[in-house]
């Protein structure tokens, strides 16, 4: 089954966009000229690649998709002992592209510090003959370098507003965050609240890993800032803020190099689930297209990279490892996403939060009722006699208590999902007098053309080497495991 939908928007200035990694450990990968065929079908606008593959690059050429492209951890140590291998790796897989590919950043490296951890001094050098071999092809301007961390490089993630980089690390992350600034790049995180969850032992709850609403009650609450926090993708952007802020850095905004959700585990792995996965990235796309930053940084967007587009099967690893895919190497979505059309910063474009058609009506009710109490709606409009209150169905009165629900609250993370039975579109659902509020679309807003859409599931994909989720299960980990105790304390009851 192919969808025919969009799935990330353009990125100007103040927009945002959602992406998407392209690994390459797959069984029967489809051709190049396939997987950008595929990326065009979805409208897929931004890719990350974990190198430097030239068939792939080669079959990006003149498609408008803007790349990211990735050194190796391997080439990092050969890079950061060689300006001019620095720069033969420049003209051999940047320069020898431009202008056909829209490349625009350098990935240094995968969680290099976590996982080569001697390898810091080798990582800051590299990046820096790397920029320099730039500014001699007179292409720093277009193409900015940084290198991925994860979250164990932050000592402790809660509270947000007490967090700071691991110690250790900091005679690498000090140079890495003047050359950032310096460069006016910016911060490349991998965040992966599954990780989160999976080891959290309960102290949260599934909704606030998945970026589903929270009830006011259900919120966590920073003690120090009082910011509410309804996801935990929002309190790691801002646990890694007040980080970089700890070393007296700041104007550096992040970028998530990735995000996801397994589909599929092993018999101790039950929160990776089709379910669970679809949940999470269509509120990632939606979350993050909203275009807001986390609650300590509400102006500053972030952009992020789904993880990813291909499961990689031959990774080795626990079985959900194995099962981040959105797609099927033969194009075919794993389960349904809502995905989300293209945007331009500046449009006028205006997006809804309406009833799915053909959602089940007795969530439909369940979550009209929700949204109508907890959520905080006013939903007085679809009370009889109002201007709202016909047609007199559950499908008309739930399109409009979501939507009053989600212009309110997606700047605080409120989402257009109820259960799956909501979705985003750009026409307006007003009728006679019934009047809908809309937002504008600006600034990178969430928008679906109106219908539910079957969609690709996403799945991990480094190029380079094979990274086991544990790894990412550290890097996401250690600070949640040390900070249980505060994350409980700070739930309002």
């Amino acid at each position: 089954m192919v969808c025919h939908c969009a799935f990330a928007c353009v990125c100007h200035v103040f927009s945002s966009f959602v992406g998407i990694n392209i690994g390459t450990h797959v069984s029967n990968l489809p051709p190049a000229s396939n997987v950008v065929s595929m990326l065009k079908l979805y409208k897929i606008t931004h890719v990350r690649l974990y190198d430097a593959d030239a068939q792939l690059l080669k079959a990006l050429a003149n498609s408008s998709i803007e790349v990211m492209v990735g050194v190796t951890n391997e080439e990092v140590l050969k890079l950061g002992k060689s300006p001019s291998a620095a720069a033969a790796w420049i003209n051999k897989n940047v320069a020898l592209y431009i202008p056909a590919i829209n490349i625009t950043a350098i990935a240094v490296g995968s969680e290099v510090l976590t996982s080569i951890p001697n390898a810091g001094p080798f990582l800051i050098r590299a990046m820096k003959y790397l920029h320099k071999a730039l500014v001699a092809a007179n292409l720093n301007l277009q193409v900015k370098v940084s290198t991925p961390q994860s979250m164990d490089v932050v000592l402790t993630s809660f509270p947000p507003s007490t967090a700071t980089f691991n110690s250790s690390l900091n005679s690498t992350i000090y140079p890495l965050l003047q050359f950032l600034k310096t460069t006016k790049s910016y911060y490349m995180l991998n965040v992966y609240p599954y990780y989160g969850y999976m080891k959290g032992n309960g102290i949260f709850p599934l909704d606030y890993a998945l970026l589903r609403p929270l009830s006011i009650n259900r919120r966590i609450v920073d003690p120090n800032t009082l910011l509410h926090y309804t996801n935990m993708f929002d309190a790691m952007l801002d646990a890694t803020y007040h980080s970089i802020k700890s070393l007296n850095f700041s104007d550096i905004p992040i970028v998530v190099t990735e995000s996801g959700w397994p589909w599929s585990g092993g018999a101790n792995e039950t929160y990776a689930t089709k379910k669970n996965a679809e949940i999470y990235v269509n509120n990632l796309i939606s979350r993050v297209l909203n275009g807001s930053g986390p609650p300590s940084e509400p102006t500053n967007p972030v952009n992020a990279y789904v993880y990813e587009l291909f499961s990689e099967d031959q990774k080795p690893g626990p079985m959900s490892e194995k099962n981040w895919g959105v797609l099927l190497t033969n194009g075919s979505a794993i389960y349904r996403l809502s995905l989300i059309s293209s945007s331009v910063t500046g449009s006028s474009s205006v997006v809804y939060c309406v009833a799915k058609d053909g959602a089940d009506p007795g969530k439909l009710q369940s979550g009209l009722n929700w949204a109508c109490g907890q959520g905080g709606a006013n939903c007085s409009a679809i009370q009889p006699g109002q201007t709202c209150f016909l047609p007199d169905n559950v499908v008309n009165h739930a399109s409009y208590a979501y939507n009053d629900y989600y212009q309110k609250m997606q700047g605080n993370g409120g989402t257009c999902d109820f259960e799956g039975t909501a979705t985003l579109t750009n026409t307006n659902p007003s009728h006679g007098s019934c009047v809908y509020i809309g937002s504008a679309n600006a600034g990178g807003g969430n928008t679906d053309g109106g219908a539910s859409v079957p969609a690709p599931s996403l799945s991990p994909g480094p190029f380079s080497s094979f990274r086991s989720s544990s790894s990412k299960l550290k890097a996401q980990l250690f600070h949640f495991l040390l900070s249980s105790m505060l994350l409980s304390a700070s739930f309002l009851l």
